[in-house]
């Protein structure tokens, strides 16, 4: 399976990818303002690179409960420099945009971006669809209800069949992309934990992960130190949450799961290689565009 990009088609192998997680923010749930500078960004950046991540994915804007939407041009702003340096510093590094908006995505596209990454899987701006046909960018459709204001609503936490109803909602965000001349190989999906998911949800949802390659894309999954795993464990702080962060990170590549976004990239690369290890028995090699 491969995921066609602007610059490169990235090909999945034996192991699963890490994405490494790059908030340019000063209020996301777990690592606001840590990075909010683009220098110490980019400088993140590489660490995580050298670390063992395959993708980097950077975000201006936070999605946490109650976040302040931002204008494109203060979410531009944020990104744009990060990208453009990265991509002078790492020419070979694949750099994901996380962004709900078209005008966001183009510029992060022409800064260097090979992948868009949406949340909301073309609800909250459906012209990002053709940001990808036009530039040949890869396109992550992730599954959301609502905004980050209202996803986790006693109604939009309600469903018949969460897998099948997520399932159905990412069908039709992908025949929605096509119609517009985005290329099947171009898409990738994401189920979306934590976003209009509670805890058992959330658990049905990685028990069930394999239901989703009826989609016929590459599967990306974004658990790292979320709530879910904070109440299976008792721990109410995002940055104690790495071991349960590493379990579920077990259970992906046990399972094939193409990506892994995560915030703690070293330990979870090494996670991913080892399962990967025990279970083809043989070594490792990187993937193709890396």
């Amino acid at each position: 399976m491969i995921l066609k990009t602007k610059n490169r088609e990235i090909e999945f192998g034996t192991r699963s990818l890490i994405m490494g997680i790059l908030n340019v923010t000063p209020d996301s749930f777990s690592d606001g303002g840590n990075f909010y500078d683009s220098d110490t960004a980019v400088g993140h950046a590489v660490e995580m690179l050298r670390k063992g991540a395959d993708i980097i994915d950077i975000g201006g804007e936070s999605t946490r409960p109650g976040a302040e939407e931002l204008t494109c041009q203060e979410e531009i702003f944020r990104v744009v420099p990060v990208i453009e340096k990265l991509r002078n510093l790492e020419p070979e590094c694949i750099i994901s945009i996380d962004t709900r908006k078209a005008e966001v995505a183009e510029k992060a596209v022409e800064a260097g971006a090979d992948i868009i990454n949406d949340i909301s899987g073309l609800q909250f701006c459906k012209e990002i669809a053709d940001v990808a046909a036009q530039t040949g960018a890869g396109l992550v459709l992730m599954h959301m209800r609502g905004n980050p204001d209202t996803m986790q609503s006693e109604e939009n936490l309600k469903y018949d069949n969460v897998v099948d109803d997520i399932t159905d909602f990412l069908q039709t965000a992908i025949d929605q992309a096509v119609a517009v001349g985005v290329k099947p190989n171009q898409i990738a999906v994401d189920p979306g934990i934590g976003f209009s998911k509670k805890l058992e949800q959330n658990i049905e949802i990685l028990h069930r992960v394999n239901d989703f390659r009826t989609l016929n894309c590459p599967i990306l999954v974004g658990h790292s130190r979320k709530s879910f795993i904070g109440q299976t464990l008792n721990e109410s702080d995002p940055q104690k949450r790495v071991w349960g962060t590493a379990g579920v990170t077990a259970w992906l590549v046990m399972n094939g799961i193409e990506m892994i976004r995560v915030h703690d990239v070293e330990e979870m690369s090494q996670v991913a290689t080892l399962v990967s290890v025990c279970k083809n028995g043989n070594k490792i090699n990187k993937p193709e565009g890396k």
